[in-house]
Parts: C-alpha cells; sequence; structure tokens
C-alpha cells in the first residue's frame, strides 16, 4: 500500500495516487502558509516558515533538505531541488504542522 495521508477536517484517509486526476485536469498543487496567505514559491521562504514553528534544519544529508522539530519525532525530508518538491511533500508538511499549512489545487 503506498500514497500519502491526507489530514482533513479531522479525518485522515490515504490518497493512493495524490496529484495524479489534477494533473489530468489541468491543474496543480501549491503549499499556502495559512497565517499569511502566502503561497511557497521557494525553500528559503519555507525554510522561513518552518523555523518560526520551531523545526530546526539537518545538514546530514546532502542530497535531501531535511528538518526536525525537537518536541517530536518528525522528520521532514524534502529534496534538494525545489523542481522536484511534489504535493506528497506537501501534504507531509501539512499532517506535521496542523492548521498552518495548507494545499491548493490551481490551474494551469
Amino acid at each position: 500500500m503506498s500514497g500519502v495521508w491526507v489530514f482533513k477536517n479531522g479525518v485522515v484517509r490515504l490518497v493512493e495516487n495524490p496529484g495524479a486526476d489534477s494533473i489530468e485536469r489541468g491543474q496543480r498543487k501549491v503549499l499556502v502558509h495559512l497565517p499569511t496567505n502566502e503561497v511557497i514559491t521557494c525553500y528559503e521562504q519555507l525554510e522561513t516558515k518552518l523555523l518560526s514553528l520551531g523545526w530546526e534544519r539537518y545538514y546530514d544529508d546532502p542530497d535531501l533538505l531535511q528538518f526536525h522539530k525537537r518536541s517530536t519525532v518528525h522528520l521532514i525530508s524534502l529534496p534538494k531541488d525545489f523542481r522536484k518538491f511534489k504535493s506528497m511533500h506537501m501534504f507531509d508538511i501539512v499532517v506535521k504542522n496542523r492548521n498552518m499549512f495548507e494545499v491548493r489545487d490551481i490551474n494551469c
């Protein structure tokens, strides 16, 4: 079983192929920082938001951008290249930072 766990309206469900149906409809997904309603367009922007939420940057793997929160066992691992930042990474951030981020569809 593979896919992404999505948390919405207090319910967690497994989405087996996230983004596949939205690509067919000509849509793509973006990560939105809810308190500012900002669309995250680069890792520098995302890092600023995560650091303000208590996440710390890890520098162990040169191929990944990683963040850890001391008060939890959570680890966020992202591809070094922002162009490879996919919806599964966005949903991972949303689940680990409830009420702070949201994934939205936008038309291409």
